[in-house]
């Protein structure tokens, strides 16, 4: 059996990094950033998967208004199979107040309100940020089930992964964060 969670040792601000044993097609080779982990459950953000979709996608079906078409490029990511019409944007913190605002800690923030996007697409927006569509989603007891079964380690959360915009290299790079090379990885781990 998994050992338990006790209270203060949740994952929230950790990269999950997903092992050769993790086959469903959602997360195979995937870097997810840990949002909340308590004994409710746990819900995190794809970082390494894009949508196919940009900003001005959102922007449009939003009607907001683009005074620099820059902003327009930034890429929406696929942040998971749980309610994928749902917009989310993990970003830097920022003094700014925008509505629906979580603090993860870490100097970093996950907002889901429409005022962010205009700041965004007005250049105003915070210095750093990860558009997703849905996340990922564990109820109580569910996650540390799959990381004691080895679909999962945990590394602390990397801005400078989290942020970077080449997507197919994070799974690689968040694994060298302990010392895991991709290449060598071996399809079966076993427990200390």
């Amino acid at each position: 059996m998994p050992p338990n969670v006790n209270k203060g040792n949740y994952f929230e601000n950790q990269f999950l990094v997903s092992t050769p044993q993790l086959d469903d097609p959602n997360f195979r080779q995937t870097v997810i950033l840990l949002c909340k982990h308590d004994d409710e459950g746990a819900m995190g953000i794809v970082v390494n998967r894009l949508s196919g979709h940009s900003a001005r996608d959102v922007f449009e079906q939003l009607e907001i208004v683009v005074p620099n078409e820059v902003h327009t490029q930034i890429p929406v990511h696929n942040g998971g199979p749980v309610h994928p019409e749902l917009g989310l944007i993990v970003h830097t913190d920022n003094p700014s107040g925008w509505e629906s605002t979580v603090k993860m800690g870490g100097g970093l923030s996950l907002t889901s309100s429409k005022d962010i996007l205009c700041d965004i697409a007005r250049g105003d927006g915070p210095d750093r940020a990860l558009l997703s569509l849905g996340y990922a989603g564990w109820k109580p007891g569910q996650l540390e089930h799959e990381i004691y079964s080895n679909y999962w380690f945990t590394t602390p959360a990397d801005h400078g992964i989290l942020f970077a915009p080449e997507v197919d290299s994070k799974w690689e790079k968040a694994a060298g964060l302990i010392g895991i090379d991709t290449r060598k990885y071996f399809h079966q781990i076993g427990h200390a």
